[in-house]
């Protein structure tokens, strides 16, 4: 399979203070990566750094290449908001906007000028299917996003991002506001998603990385310990502290 990421040495700052040191891997495309480790370990830097949301930090800086499609995202040809198009991300707490559910699947449409009613009820229909989300709100695309469950809100998110036909889709500790039904859900839903995306997804959970993902990668203080197929770093990490971590010694 082709690599749709490669991360070659890259290095992240908040100011003096080092967030990703020298981080080399590859992310096969249409494949899950799980990015797992402590808090406070990197993971959230190294995910916002795929879409240049940590662009938004003032002090934030980066060397280092991360290729997509062979293209160095950072260079300074790149369209961010085409670049943000292509790669959709899901946030920890689901952020519905205050606006019905039709039109939080369809702003991201609207953004791009796309407003023909016909267009934008099939794409929504198609996404809010896609995020099986279609059973609970089809007779309700009017009502507003906020009166939904936590779970159905995700979801909804999960459409919002997949409406505008990204190739990536990053998950940042989707499921940690949701109740076990609902991470559940979205974690078929990841399941899913794989065969047309790519998926990246930070988790604290273990658990969560082990059931949904094919690749997981270690943390550790902005260290890149460990890459691998996920069953081995599960069932025999090459590093002793994979092994901690997984089995619980520390984090």
């Amino acid at each position: 399979m082709a690599a749709a990421f490669e991360i070659k040495n890259v290095n992240a700052f908040y100011g003096a203070t080092q967030a990703l040191k020298e981080i080399n891997f590859s992310i096969e495309e249409k494949t899950v990566t799980a990015i797992i480790g402590p808090s406070g370990c990197g993971k959230s830097t190294f995910i916002r750094c795929i879409n240049r949301m940590n662009d938004l930090v003032p002090v934030f800086r980066l060397t280092g290449e991360m290729l997509y499609n062979g293209i160095d995202i950072y260079d300074k040809s790149i369209d961010v908001i085409d670049l943000r198009r292509k790669i959709g991300m899901v946030f920890q707490k689901p952020n519905p906007f205050p606006k019905s559910i039709f039109e939080n699947v369809a702003y991201g449409l609207r953004i791009h000028g796309i407003n023909k009613k016909s267009v934008l009820d099939e794409v929504v229909e198609k996404s809010i299917k896609k995020a099986a989300l279609w059973n609970d709100v089809k007779d309700r695309l009017n009502d507003s996003a906020l009166a939904l469950s936590g779970g159905q809100q995700q979801r909804l998110c999960i459409a919002r991002a997949i409406a505008t036909e990204p190739e990536v889709i990053l998950f940042d500790e989707p499921c940690s506001a949701l109740d076990p039904i609902s991470t559940s859900k979205v974690e078929d839903l990841i399941d899913e998603l794989k065969s047309e995306y790519t998926v990246i997804i930070v988790t604290h959970s273990m658990q969560q990385a082990a059931r949904v993902s094919d690749y997981t990668g270690f943390f550790m203080m902005g260290d890149l310990v460990e890459f691998d197929v996920t069953k081995k770093i599960f069932q025999t990490p090459s590093n002793k502290l994979t092994e901690d971590y997984i089995t619980g010694r520390f984090g």
